[in-house]
């Protein structure tokens, strides 16, 4: 079993910023992808941002300029840094990794338990 765990989320003034990390632990034998998403109350859950292996990124239109994603393979580990914040960022974001578990595995998704992030005006 794998286990993410995040951290960082908590409330802010528009404009602010926050770091959200991401850390995975359990049977890894290799993560193929890390990304964080975002779910708004009433509102479907969003992919925000997500980087691959080779450090390809990818960001929704809604926040790029404003976040950034990166990631420490070593520590199986992902990143969110949040910059120029504004009151439609607030949700929760949970982060997610696609895992082999073994060498030969498919790959598996598995989702942290979120974190809050709000943003007031």
């Amino acid at each position: 079993q794998v286990q993410l765990v995040e951290s960082g989320g908590g409330l802010v003034q528009a404009g602010g910023s926050l770091r959200l990390s991401c850390a995975a632990s359990g049977s890894i034998f290799s993560i193929n992808a890390m990304g964080w998403y975002r779910q708004a109350p009433g509102k479907q859950r969003e992919l925000v941002t997500s980087i691959i292996s080779d450090g390809t990124t990818n960001y929704a239109d809604s926040v790029k300029g404003r976040f950034t994603i990166s990631r420490d393979n070593a520590k199986n580990s992902v990143y969110l840094q949040m910059n120029s914040l504004k009151p439609e960022d607030t949700a929760v974001y949970y982060c997610n990794a696609v895992v082999e578990v073994t060498s030969t595995s498919p790959s598996y998704v598995f989702w942290g338990q979120g974190t809050q992030v709000s943003v007031s005006s």
